[in-house]
């Protein structure tokens, strides 16, 4: 959710007619993180859980390929692209981490 109040704050400053732009599609990736996140963990089965997980990860990288391209439009200051890249690579990991988990626990669950 970090990630989400960092996308938010910076998208603040891009031009107002990206408003349904790029400052729109950033802010819903963004949210869709964390949200698919909750809903799978809301669903009943491992399966369901996993495919949300997927689901979140798809949005992750759709927010890192718009933070880019916000970057090289230079509507984002370098510190403030590097800050949020570095958050993004975090959630990036722990999603990975916790896919890893879930897939292991689902093997050992069928044997």
């Amino acid at each position: 959710m970090d990630l989400v109040v960092e996308a938010y704050c910076v998208t603040k400053s891009f031009p107002v007619e990206e408003r349904y732009g790029l400052t729109a599609q950033l802010r819903r990736a963004a949210v869709s993180i964390p949200s698919n996140i909750a809903e799978g963990r809301g669903r009943f089965g491992l399966g369901s859980f996993l495919y949300h997980l997927s689901v979140a990860t798809g949005s992750l990288m759709e927010l890192e390929t718009q933070l880019r391209i916000a970057a090289r439009l230079g509507y984002l200051k370098p510190e403030q692209a590097r800050t949020l890249l570095d958050t993004l690579g975090e959630v990036r990991r722990l999603l990975a981490a916790m896919v890893r988990a879930l897939r292991k626990e689902r093997a050992a669950d069928s044997r």
